[in-house]
């Protein structure tokens, strides 16, 4: 009982991890139809921005997270207006092509910044650890967890509240109509790089904070959330936050228990399983759990 709830604590803050990024992933796909590759170098360029202002500057933890998250919300913005403005108008494919090489870009200039030298994001967690109900578990997840919700409630009020998130609410509907109303949409298509980006740094601080360090191949992580943005839909924010929760559990509990009942599957079974659950979903419900279905007449 005590390995199944420390398993499932695990796997809310993995989720709370992958929600953000899909969350990343969705907010562009909304406004631009382009699914950007570029999120995992995004993450982990925004966990080295939040580790520079702990170490380096000395800032509290969280006031890093927030500027870092800041920086990259401005990258964002320059990184559309400059390589994905020019890409308006043609197909989805030549602009997600273009994201892939932001992300070999952003990726080598990540590792440049970071070197070989070991850097922290300087957060409060480390291994702090709290009894619940006889299980012992990372104060790190549930801070994951819980930060992940209060971030992605925040955004999904300001699309939901704002003047700025309907209007970028209606662009994602229709770019045409949104123009014949007033609506500047190179502007809408710049704020939600801003937002995405910044929910990826977000997410690369938390993912980064009670681990050993920060290294480019932690980029790897944020590809798991394309399996996250597939089960609960391309253009559901909330099939994110559902699919990441399903998604990080999922994993938690395979690597628990995976080892003592299935141990012929090999080591780190639990590295697939969230691609073996895409596949599943993509068979049955090839829109998600929570995406538009699109119907086409002929």
């Amino acid at each position: 009982m005590d390995e199944l709830i420390s398993s499932l604590v695990r796997g809310l803050g993995l989720g709370g991890l992958y929600a953000l990024l899909g969350v990343s992933f969705v907010i562009i796909f909304r406004a631009t139809g382009v699914i950007n590759f570029a999120t995992p170098a995004l993450m982990i360029l925004g966990a080295f921005f939040t580790g520079a202002f702990g170490n380096a500057v000395g800032l509290p933890f969280w006031l890093s997270v927030l500027l870092g998250m800041a920086i990259m919300a401005i990258i964002g913005m320059i990184i559309e207006r400059v390589a994905l403005r020019p890409m308006v108008g043609r197909p989805a494919f030549s602009a997600a092509t273009v994201t892939v090489g932001i992300f070999i870009i952003l990726l080598i200039i990540s590792g440049r910044l970071i070197g070989s030298e070991l850097l922290t994001v300087n957060d409060p967690f480390g291994l702090d650890t709290v009894i619940v109900f006889g299980a012992t578990i990372f104060t790190v997840d549930i801070a994951r967890f819980i930060v992940a919700l209060v971030a992605i409630g925040i955004v999904g009020l300001f699309l939901a509240r704002s003047r700025t998130g309907l209007a970028m609410r209606a662009t994602a509907l229709d770019q045409e109509t949104s123009l014949a109303q007033g609506i500047n949409v190179g502007r809408m298509f710049g704020l939600s790089w801003g937002i995405a980006a910044a929910m990826a740094a977000l997410a690369g601080a938390l993912l980064t904070a009670g681990s050993s360090g920060i290294e480019t191949t932690v980029a790897l992580v944020a590809l798991k959330a394309l399996p996250v943005i597939i089960l609960g839909g391309l253009d559901s924010i909330k099939g994110s936050v559902v699919a990441g929760i399903i998604i990080g559990i999922a994993e938690s509990i395979t690597r628990t228990y995976q080892p003592i009942y299935a141990p012929w599957l090999g080591a780190n079974f639990d590295v697939i399983v969230p691609y073996i659950i895409m596949i599943i979903v993509l068979m049955v419900r090839p829109y998600g759990l929570f995406g538009t279905r699109e119907v086409v007449r002929v």
